[in-house]
């Protein structure tokens, strides 16, 4: 039994690869592969993302750009979107970035002026569609 343990507690002791855990496996490479399913990947994000996903004013997209964050070229799709209140009042239109790391979602950058200077904003329909 002691055997099995050492065994074991050798396994799960970091190595040279030890660092933090990624869903992702972000490799750090700088060619990164383009975000095919973004749209649909925003969307199933945002309905868990927004306290009231119906209903959703002023939805818009822009494509997915390269920017480096946090030092590394990412793939960044731009939203701006007016979400529900609590009371059932509109917030303000606000912007958000999506970070894709590998082609797919990785996490969304609330204080997104300087990765999504510069975008040009389309129509996102989808998201005023979304149901809970």
């Amino acid at each position: 039994m002691l055997l099995l343990s050492i065994g074991l507690a050798g396994c799960a002791g970091g190595g040279d690869d030890s660092g933090p855990i990624s869903f992702t496996s972000d490799r750090g490479v700088t060619e990164q592969p383009f975000p095919a399913n973004y749209r649909a990947e925003i969307l199933a994000f945002m309905r868990t993302y927004l306290n009231n996903p119906v209903g959703v004013h002023d939805g818009a997209i822009a494509e997915p750009v390269q920017r480096t964050v946090g030092g590394r070229l990412r793939y960044v799709v731009c939203l701006r979107y007016s979400a529900k209140d609590i009371d059932g009042s509109y917030r303000p239109a606000r912007e958000r970035g999506v970070l894709f790391v590998d082609g797919r979602l990785d996490r969304i950058i609330e204080n997104s002026a300087e990765p999504c200077a510069g975008v040009t904003y389309g129509p996102f329909a989808e998201l005023g569609n979304m149901s809970r």
